[in-house]
């Protein structure tokens, strides 16, 4: 492998929850739709597995409206009990659950297990799936079966395309496809989608394509001085209210093709994905390239037995980093250097089994294995300065193998009582080759770490237990323990520069601090009680109310420590270990820390008025606290409780919609990190949509009121100027959310 350059405050509003509190308590709620574990096909299909009852799907109709406000799939999850989303760039948002993101969730897309390349995590899972090819959303929160878990501590998400489809019996050919366009005011976000299916009875063919970009986006106020504030080679001049680094342009396109026989599918996609920049306003460095190949490969099928199922895949990474257009290209005393192009491989491997066998009426066994494996380079081409004359490597030759093997036994007692309960046993292998800094200023750090034995063998057990009762049609409860387990990633393991330059190129947050990682970590194990009750009619379809406490004790969870007493470039100082106002340096290490919190959420039928056609309020209000047990301290990124309430009238071919979305303020904060507080604030969206025969239109207004306001999971602002010697604002500036934006978008269908 070679390495190649790419250039390329508000007012709070804890008052305005306890009214949300009240109504969300007084409403009926009903649980959404909840399908079976496998996708629908003409296949025959097996008993549904259960599903347990925290889980969330996300409507179609939602998609598709979603799909007009974001270019990030990711917030194809807002709304649902429990998420919210860490800030990153324009299509990377990392979703948390319950308190827990990124690596300690388990985020599949058509099956697929990605794995970020990034020492900054710029391109998580879900980044790799335009929202125009999403066809299923799913959220296993709370209590997560073994058979969809796995080398994660808190939930799975599971994203699909639309399934293969096939022509009727007697229809011969099936040919169709539909073309989409968008745009936002904010930032002036264009996009463009097309995909288009020909199939017979046994043979299915789909292309999907779509791009989107838009430029940086405002606030909806003043938050920073306008302008750079370096004048060494200054960057292009920006207004106080626009976002720096937050612009971005991506391209998608997949290919899936299918057969069927009988009670056999075969399917196979294939996928492109080219980033050519996406700017980070809460990272020192932007994405100057992303360039992705997906094969994924799956079976199914019934026998007399029961059903097999079987996936295999391989993902291939190029990802590269630079100074964006409003960052600067300079770095320390030596004056302008051309960037600093830091550049990433990595690549995925996975294979999948698993057997369900009717072993009769009452009970139900699935058995299974999966096989990952993990290569990543991670390397930084000299460029004068202080950066030269050698190739940095930051991770070489780094590896992460998985194996793991299952059994899930499900029982259905009688109709009022149904139990499962699970095993997985997980063996995760790492390891990372020799490596090197610019020059013989690191030679200290390389030479300590290039002597330590560093294979690490970790053998990792998940268990799930949950039991559901049903009285009556009108309510079921649900309580389950989880015990789950999660072998740190290759950044948190392996990387091992202490100078202040390269452990603020580590950050998976977008605090703006720097890490270093430590060879040393132990696995985290988290044990997880859930309980759920669920009261709605008969049907499930006029109201209904669902209430999910939990509690997670997590033992070796990986946090954050401020470094000190390292010599000569290090930027472990004595100085690191007391500063306040200001960016730190951490290593990662092992501590303990306990979670727990709700999630309330439902919906009511408000029935049907004349003229003005059906109306539904719906509403999901989530709390969570997270706190260090080792420290005492608070756990960095805990959204605070936050609620949202949403009228939907439809009327013929009309669906509008108005929400209200509150959040609190957050004075829980991370000490070790200086994490900032922010107030809480009040958004007002509306909505609406037409259909035609062919024709979709969607418009809406986002932050109507254009209210200024800072995500409490936004991250620190290095959005503009020389982010690697300073920033062009203060310490102290959180990303703000964005300002108000008029969307449109149509879709025709053909």
């Amino acid at each position: 492998m070679k390495p190649v350059l790419r250039t390329g405050a508000g007012e709070r509003h804890r008052f305005a929850l306890l009214p949300l509190c009240a109504l969300l308590a007084s409403l009926p709620f009903a649980t959404l739709a909840q399908e079976a574990a496998l996708q629908p096909v003409t296949v025959k299909a097996s008993k549904a597995a259960v599903q347990p009852a925290a889980v969330s799907e996300v409507p179609a109709d939602q998609i598709e409206a979603n799909r007009t406000r974001t270019s990030d799939t990711a917030h194809l999850l807002s709304g649902l009990p429990g998420v919210s989303l860490y800030g990153a760039g324009g299509v990377s948002s990392l979703p948390s659950v319950h308190g827990l993101a990124d690596d300690r969730l388990r985020i599949q897309v058509d099956g697929m297990d990605l794995i970020s390349a990034c020492g900054n995590h710029m391109n998580p899972p879900l980044s790799y799936i335009d929202p125009s090819r999403v066809g299923k959303v799913r959220l296993f929160a709370g209590v997560t079966p073994v058979s969809v878990g796995g080398d994660s501590i808190g939930a799975t998400i599971q994203v699909e395309s639309a399934p293969p489809e096939f022509a009727a019996a007697g229809q011969g050919k099936l040919l169709k496809g539909q073309a989409g366009t968008h745009y936002r005011s904010n930032g002036d976000g264009v996009g463009l989608n097309l995909s288009a299916t020909y199939a017979t009875e046994q043979m299915s063919l789909r292309y999907d394509g779509s791009t989107a970009k838009a430029d940086d986006y405002k606030a909806g106020d003043v938050f920073k001085p306008a302008g750079a504030a370096a004048t060494d080679k200054p960057t292009r001049w920006l207004p106080g209210d626009v976002v720096g680094s937050s612009s971005y342009k991506t391209t998608n396109h997949a290919l899936a093709y299918a057969l069927r026989n009988e009670n056999h599918l075969v399917e196979m996609r294939l996928g492109l994905q080219d980033i050519p920049y996406q700017n980070y306003p809460n990272q020192r460095m932007d994405m100057t390239g992303n360039d992705s190949h997906q094969f994924n490969l799956r079976y199914q099928g019934n026998y007399a037995w029961g059903q097999l199922q079987a996936r295999a895949y391989h993902e291939k990474t190029r990802h590269s980093m630079n100074y964006g257009e409003d960052k600067q290209y300079w770095y320390g005393p030596a004056g302008n250097v051309p960037g600093m192009p830091m550049d990433t491989e990595g690549k995925t491997t996975g294979l999948r089994v698993q057997a369900e066998l009717p072993l009769s009426a009452r009970d139900t066994l699935r058995v299974g294995s999966e096989l990952q494996n993990y290569r990543l380079d991670d390397w930084w081409l000299p460029s004068g300065g202080g950066m030269a004359p050698n190739t940095f490597w930051n991770i070489r030759d780094g590896q992460r193998d998985r194996f793991d093997v299952y059994g899930e036994w499900e029982a259905r007692w009688n109709p009022q009582w149904l139990s499962q309960i699970g095993l997985r046993s997980s063996h995760v292998r790492t390891n990372s080759g020799a490596v090197q800094g610019y020059n013989n200023s690191y030679d200290m750090d390389a030479n300590a770490f290039n002597a330590k034995d560093r294979k690490r063998s970790d053998s990792n057990i998940d268990l799930t237990a949950l039991a559901r009762y049903t009285p009556n049609a009108n309510a079921s409860y649900e309580f389950g323990f989880a015990h789950k387990t999660r072998s740190p990633n290759l950044y948190e393991r392996y990387t091992w520069a202490t100078g202040g330059m390269a452990m603020r190129m580590i950050n998976l947050v977008g605090d703006g601090n720097g890490y270093v990682g430590n060879p040393d970590l132990k696995p985290e194990t988290a044990n997880t009680l859930s309980a759920t009750a669920d009261w709605h009619d008969a049907t499930g379809e006029r109201w209904g109310v669902k209430f999910t406490p939990y509690l997670t004790y997590v033992n070796n969870y990986i946090d954050a420590k401020r470094c000190g007493g390292g010599g000569g470039m290090s930027a472990c100082t004595n100085a690191n270990l007391t500063a306040s106002n200001a960016f730190v340096y951490l290593r990662y290490l092992n501590q303990d820390a306990r979670l727990h919190g709700f999630d309330l959420s439902g919906f009511t039928d408000l029935g049907k008025h004349g003229q003005w056609g059906q109306f539904t309020l719906s509403g999901v209000l989530s709390y969570v606290n997270g706190k260090n047990r080792t420290t005492g301290d608070h756990l960095y990124n805990i959204m605070p409780l936050n609620a949202r309430v949403a009228l939907t009238q439809r009327l013929g071919a009309w669906t509008t919609s108005a929400e209200l979305q509150v959040v609190d303020g957050k004075t829980r904060v991370n000490a070790e990190r200086n994490e900032l507080t922010t107030a809480g604030y009040g958004l007002v969206n509306l909505r609406a949509s037409y259909e035609w025969k062919q024709v979709r239109l969607d418009f809406g207004i986002d932050n109507l009121f254009d209210r200024f306001y800072n995500h409490p999971q936004g991250g620190a602002y290095v959005g503009q100027g020389r982010t690697m010697a300073g920033t062009a604002v203060p310490w102290g500036v959180r990303v703000p959310g964005m300002g108000r934006s008029f969307n449109v978008g149509v879709t025709v269908k053909f």
